[in-house]
Formats: C-alpha cells, sequence, structure tokens
C-alpha cells in the first residue's frame, strides 16, 4: 500500500491558535488542483482529525487511477470538509486517501520524499519505498508527473497531444467540496457516521480512535511507528515525549528488525512479523493490553463490566485519560520488559526462535502465535517455572517444529489474534506438561486430542495432504525456507534449543569464577537466560546436591 499518511497533518479539531479565526463569509465549493502545492494558503491549513486513520490503504494502482480520473474529467465525489472556528484550519471529514493521492502527485511524494522523510524521521520500510516507486512508474506512463504536464502547457509546440490534453484538463478542473456546519462535537459525530457507511473503520482502529487519549492507546501508537510519524504525545513534556520515543524505537527494533520481505530469504526473521499491517496494529495493541493486564471493559463504553472470578467483584476502575504520559511510559515499559523476555540479549532474554514460535508451516508470520508466546513465557515467569521449561526446551521446540501445521490448523478453525491465542496457549501448556511426565510424542499428541477446544484443531497430515500444485507457490518457498533456516539454526549449548543469533550470548564452559578462560575452546553460544538465570540456579542447586 501507498503511504500518503505524512501529506495531511493532524491535529485537534479543538486546538486553538494565538490568533483569534475569523468566520469565513463564503466557503469555496471546489478546490483547484493548484490549492495543493506545498506553498498553497488553503494546503497550509488542511488538516487530518487526530484520530484519523493512517492514509495507507490504497494500492499504487487506485493512486494512479485516482489522479488519471482526476484529469479525464471522470466523476469524482466530492470531499467533504470542516472549517475549525477556533483554529481557522480546514479539516477533511471524508475524502483523505482521495486529496492525499494528489496531493502526492502534486508533491511527487508517495510516501518517500521530503515531507514523508521528516514525518518517519526517516524510518521509511523497504516496503513503502517499493510501493512509492511503483506508483510513480505507473503515473508517468498513465499521465505524467505533476511537473510534466506543467512543462507542457509551457512549451506546447514540443509537448505531446496526450499530454498537452491533460494539462489543459489540469488548468481547468477541480475537485468538488461539502462542508459540514457546527462546531467540534458536530464535524466528530459527521465523522464516525460518514467513514462507517462505505468502508467501515475497522474495529481495533476504531477502539484506539476512540480510546486516543489513553495510555493504552497512546503506548501502541508509538510502537508502531518507532515512536516517529504523527505525535499523539506531542502535549507531554519534552522529556516523556523524548522517553516515550526512545522506548517506542528501542522495542520496534527489538521485534520488527530485520524488515520482513513477502519472501523469507534470510533466517534473520523479526520476531513480530511485517512492521504495519492492519494485524500488525491489532496485534501491538492486544500486546499492550495483555502485558498491563487490561480488559475492554477499562476503556470500552460500550463493553459491559466482568466481575472477578473471586469476591464477585466488579473489575478495574476505568481508564482514565492521560494527562502528562506517565501512565503511557509505564505500560510502555512493561511491554519493553516482556518484548525483551522473548527477543534481544537482555540476560533474561529467552532468545525464542521465530522459525519455531512465530511463523507457520507455509512460512507466513502468525500475530495469534506472537501474543501466545508473549503470554505462555509471563504465565512461566509468574509460576517460577522456566527451570522446569528450559529442562523440557529442546523436546518441545522439537516437537512444535514438526508439528507445525498444528498452528495453522488452529488458526483455520478459529479466526486470528484473540480468537486462537488461547487455543495456542492451551496446546503450549498442554505440551510441556506432557514432556515434563515423559509422555512419548504419540503420547503428546493424544493428550492434545483430549482437550475438546483441540480436538478438531490437532490433525495428522500425510503427504497426500500436502500435495499441491505444480508450481512452487510463496508459501511453499517460504515453507522450504523456514524448513531450512530451523534444520541449520545452531543450538544453545545448556538447553540444546534453537539459537537466535541475533538474541545469543557467548558463554563460558568453565565458568570464569571456576578458572574459565576467555579462549575460543572454552566459548559457546547460549540463550542469555541460559547463560545467567538457568546456568547459575543449575550451579547453586548442584552445588547443594
Amino acid at each position: 500500500m501507498v503511504n500518503m499518511d505524512a501529506l495531511i497533518p493532524r491535529d485537534d479539531f479543538e486546538a486553538a491558535t494565538d490568533e483569534p479565526a475569523t468566520q469565513a463569509s463564503i466557503l469555496s465549493t471546489t478546490m483547484k488542483i493548484t490549492d495543493l502545492g506545498p506553498e498553497s494558503l488553503i494546503y497550509n491549513v488542511l488538516r487530518k482529525p487526530d484520530f484519523q486513520r493512517e492514509t495507507a490503504n490504497w494500492t499504487p494502482e487506485k493512486v494512479a487511477e485516482l489522479v488519471r480520473s482526476f484529469l479525464e474529467g471522470d466523476l469524482i465525489p466530492s470531499v467533504i470538509l470542516w472549517r475549525s472556528p477556533i483554529s481557522g484550519n480546514i479539516f477533511v471529514i471524508d475524502g483523505a486517501h482521495r486529496l492525499s493521492a494528489l496531493i502526492a502527485w502534486v508533491h511527487d511524494d508517495y510516501g518517500d520524499r521530503y515531507t514523508s522523510i521528516r514525518f518517519f524521521d526517516n524510518n521509511i520500510p523497504d516496503e513503502q519505498h517499493r510501493a512509492a516507486a511503483a506508483t510513480r512508474k505507473l503515473i508517468s506512463e498513465s499521465v505524467g508527473s505533476y511537473n510534466e504536464l506543467n512543462l507542457a502547457l509551457r512549451n506546447s509546440d514540443t509537448a505531446s497531444k496526450d499530454r498537452l490534453r491533460l494539462a489543459r484538463n489540469l488548468s481547468a478542473f477541480a475537485i468538488n467540496l461539502q462542508w459540514v456546519g457546527g462546531g467540534a462535537e458536530k464535524a466528530e459525530s459527521s465523522f464516525f457516521r460518514i467513514n462507517q457507511q462505505a468502508t467501515p473503520i475497522d474495529p481495533t482502529e476504531l477502539d484506539m480512535i476512540k480510546a486516543r487519549r489513553k495510555p493504552n492507546a497512546l503506548a501502541a501508537r508509538a510502537f508502531i511507528r518507532a515512536g516517529t510519524g504523527h505525535k499523539y504525545w506531542s502535549t507531554f513534556s519534552d522529556t516523556t515525549q523524548s522517553e516515550i520515543e526512545s522506548i517506542a524505537k528501542e522495542v520496534y527494533d527489538l521485534i520488527f528488525r530485520p524488515n520482513l520481505d513477502a519472501a523469507i530469504r534470510t533466517a534473520d526473521l523479526p520476531v513480530a512479523g511485517r512492521a504495519y499491517s492492519a494485524d500488525s496494529v491489532k496485534m501491538i495493541f492486544e500486546l499492550v493490553n495483555f502485558v498491563n493486564d487490561l480488559q475492554p471493559e477499562m476503556w470500552r463504553e460500550d463493553v459491559p463490566a466482568k466481575k472477578r472470578r473471586s469476591g464477585g467483584k466488579a473489575s478495574a476502575r476505568p481508564l482514565a485519560d492521560d494527562t502528562d504520559g506517565l501512565a503511557t511510559l509505564g505500560f510502555m515499559r512493561g511491554v519493553r520488559k516482556a518484548a525483551s523476555r522473548i527477543a534481544g540479549n537482555d540476560p533474561a532474554s529467552l532468545g525464542l526462535h521465530p522459525a519455531v514460535y512465530f511463523y507457520s508451516a507455509t512460512g507466513r508470520f502468525q500475530p495469534a502465535a506472537f501474543l501466545s508466546a508473549v503470554t505462555f513465557m509471563q504465565e512461566l515467569v509468574d509460576k517460577r517455572a522456566l527451570p522446569k521449561f528450559t529442562e523440557k526446551r529442546a523436546e518441545f521446540e522439537k516437537f512444535l517444529i514438526k508439528h507445525k501445521y498444528f498452528l495453522n490448523q488452529i488458526v483455520r478453525s478459529y479466526g486470528s489474534l484473540q480468537r486462537s491465542s488461547p487455543i495456542i496457549l492451551l496446546m503450549y501448556q498442554t505440551i510441556l506438561a506432557a514432556l515434563r511426565e515423559g509422555c512419548t510424542e504419540a503420547q503428546v499428541i493424544e493428550r492434545l486430542k483430549a482437550q475438546s477446544a483441540l480436538k478438531s484443531s490437532v490433525k495428522i497430515q500425510s503427504d497426500e495432504d500436502r500435495a499441491s500444485g505444480r508450481n512452487f507457490s510463496t508459501e511453499t518457498k517460504n515453507a522450504l525456507a523456514l524448513k531450512a533456516t530451523m534444520e541449520t539454526a545452531p543450538r544453545c549449548e545448556i538447553c540444546g534449543g534453537l539459537l537466535h543469533l541475533r538474541s545469543a550470548t557467548v558463554d563460558h564452559i568453565v565458568r570464569r569464577q571456576d578458572g574459565g578462560t576467555g579462549a575460543l575452546s572454552n566459548a559457546q553460544f547460549t540463550h542469555p537466560y541460559c547463560n545467567s538465570g538457568y546456568k547459575e540456579s543449575r550451579h547453586a542447586r548442584d552445588k547443594a546436591t
């Protein structure tokens, strides 16, 4: 998708300026293409509501088609605007993608040039660069750039007939405008009513919009863009803003680096899949809520409060808006701790190999598996059961690798994210408990089938089930790459589990305090937790016995 989110700034409906705004005597019914240039007075007061979803849902083909349709004089739906009587800014109530596509064409910025680079603090993913290049190429082939058409009018004797025709259309055509009257409350209600009719806002995105001033939504927004883009936290102090952006980048780099391509070409996989997609937004919001023990009734007015399992008391009090950023920082620190437990080189990191825990048998990243693994590891920490998991980690991972298609079957049966996460967690719990009791592989499978929630999702695949067409699909290629990654990955010399080298540490085989040297012969790769917590606890236990 083409990311045009930088081209119309966001602002609060009720944000005031130092100067009193003047009421418009007559509001224009059209907007010329020249009104969208960077020096235009109208362009410089254009705004999106601060809760507007990202303007990043159009393909290169759709952007190019909108530009061509405008130049050909085809009917384009009116753009609906509202003028703030407080700031004088003009807000786009409906038509942000249409306007942004034309602005992108005028500015030659499809998510990869000056305005976008500044907006995203130069943190532009490879897929965003590719989408921009594809859009620019399509537009160049179909209608030409805005500058080319401007030059065609000035040099009509050398311009092609088609380009000259489009350039003359450009000078005459305009965008039709409609205006919403009333104050900020009327503008906001109009926004939601209009935007739920044609393309309904995703439920998670709607949750985050309505909770936009609450710490869970603020934290999720920061994480998903590494602390860049629109600064939803801009009202906080400079120190708080700086820490929010620092933690956001740290967690982003930990779970989303390196960038994930459509095809898997490397063993160095990001633990949380592609950085910005519909699923990743949902997953990060779910992650923030889970880590901080938040329930929907705490921030959603339409969800009735549940009763606690014990005591019959109402659940935790409603989540308040964050006025100083401290609650947001608290939530973000919790997520950083949880992320550091599954990835990275922190001493407490388990260094989970992404290919084992987070990617399905077809090579697709599974958000539900990511959330389940975070939940499972947190549960082990809470129960002080990490040493017991580490003892069986190699067997646990061997089972997961061999029966990786169980994950696909669960997601197919239950759906993604929170619908599948509890079922995947149940699978992990059942497998570990069975292995600790000394069960064989066949007995573990029977234990899984004995769980009513897993019975229909645990089906042994035959070679016939895996058969496909003659040509290798992207999924088949990814599955092969994933298989090769797991077969060739190094193993932790302490627990025997697979090592992700981004989360590996070098350990002394003979400890330094026992006379071990820094020689190559005394070095081994291990998981950070195995090197610190588990090794030391095992040494203490052995010494005691």
